[in-house]
C-alpha cells in the first residue's frame, strides 16, 4: 500500500487532490451530523446568527474556498503551502455543496424534498474526484519499467473507452450510471446499451419516430424509478437525515375546508 501511494498519489503530485477530497468528505459528514443535532434540537451546537439574519454554512464556504483555490493558483505549486490550500479548499467545497440545493432553488429548501440534490451533488462529486485521484498518471512518475509502461498504457486505453461508453449512458439520461460507470465499467455498458429515458436527448432524436420505443421508453424508466427510488432515499436519509413532510392543503396558512375543492 506504501509502495502504491508512493508512486501513484505522491511522486505524481497528487498527494493535494487526496488531502482536499478526504476533507470534502469530512466536512460533509460532520456537516450533516451537527445540522441534524441542530434540527433534533440536542447538543451545544445552533444556527449562526447576525443581526437577526441566519447564515448558512455555504457562506464561509464559498470563502475557504475561495482562499484554497486562489492560494494554490498564486504560489503554491507543492509542499506545506499546497497541502493547507487543498485542505482549505475541500473544507469550503464541502460546506458549498452541503446546500447546493440552497443555490440551486436559492431557497431554503436543506431540509426538504428538494434538498436532496446537494446529497447527489456530494456523492457524484467525490466520486468523480475518487476517480481523478484513483487512475494512473502517465506522466510524472518517474523510472517505469517496461510493465509499468504497459500496465498504465492498457489502463489509460481501458479508460479512453469507458469514457466513451459512459457519454452514451450520459446522453440516454442516466446521470448516475455514467459517473458511476466511469468507475465500474459493466455499470457504463449496461447503461449504454439499455433504452434511454424518455426525457434524454438520446430519445428526443432518435425516438421521434418511433412511438414504441418511447413507450416502452416510458414504462421502463416508470418501472426502474419505483423500484429504486425507494431505496435510494433510503441511503441519502440515512447519511444526510430525512427531509421534513410535504405540508398538505389543509396545513397551508389560511387554508380551510371551505377552501378545499369539491362540491360546496
Amino acid at each position: 500500500m506504501g509502495h502504491w501511494l508512493e508512486r501513484n498519489v505522491i511522486e505524481p503530485g497528487k498527494l493535494p487532490l487526496l488531502l482536499a477530497l478526504t476533507a470534502f468528505v469530512l466536512t460533509f459528514l460532520v456537516t450533516r451530523a451537527i445540522t441534524r443535532l441542530i434540527r433534533a434540537g440536542k447538543g451545544p451546537f445552533g444556527n449562526v446568527r447576525a443581526g437577526g439574519l441566519h447564515i448558512h454554512h455555504v457562506v464561509p464556504g464559498v470563502v475557504l474556498t475561495l482562499v484554497g483555490g486562489f492560494g494554490t493558483v498564486a504560489s503554491f505549486h507543492n509542499g506545506v503551502g499546497a497541502a493547507v490550500c487543498a485542505v482549505l479548499f475541500g473544507t469550503g467545497a464541502g460546506l458549498v455543496l452541503d446546500e447546493f440545493a440552497l443555490i440551486l432553488h436559492l431557497d431554503d429548501v436543506y431540509w426538504s424534498e428538494a434538498g436532496r440534490k446537494s446529497v447527489e451533488a456530494v456523492v457524484l462529486t467525490a466520486a468523480l474526484v475518487g476517480l481523478v485521484l484513483a487512475g494512473f498518471a502517465p506522466f510524472g512518475v518517474n523510472d517505469l519499467s517496461a510493465q509499468e509502461l504497459q500496465n498504465r498504457g492498457t489502463a489509460l486505453s481501458s479508460i479512453g473507452t469507458n469514457f466513451l461508453v459512459s457519454l452514451v449512458a450520459l446522453s440516454k439520461g442516466k446521470y448516475r450510471t455514467a459517473v458511476f460507470g466511469a468507475i465500474v465499467p459493466p455499470v457504463a455498458l449496461i447503461g449504454a446499451i439499455r433504452l434511454a429515458r424518455p426525457d434524454s436527448p438520446w430519445a428526443r432524436r432518435l425516438y421521434r419516430h418511433r412511438p414504441r420505443a418511447r413507450a416502452r421508453a416510458s414504462l421502463r424508466a416508470y418501472r426502474h424509478d419505483l423500484r429504486w427510488t425507494r431505496l435510494r432515499n433510503a441511503v441519502q436519509d440515512w447519511i444526510a437525515g430525512r427531509p421534513d413532510p410535504a405540508p398538505s392543503h389543509r396545513d397551508l396558512p389560511g387554508s380551510s375546508r371551505r377552501d378545499l375543492p369539491g362540491p360546496k
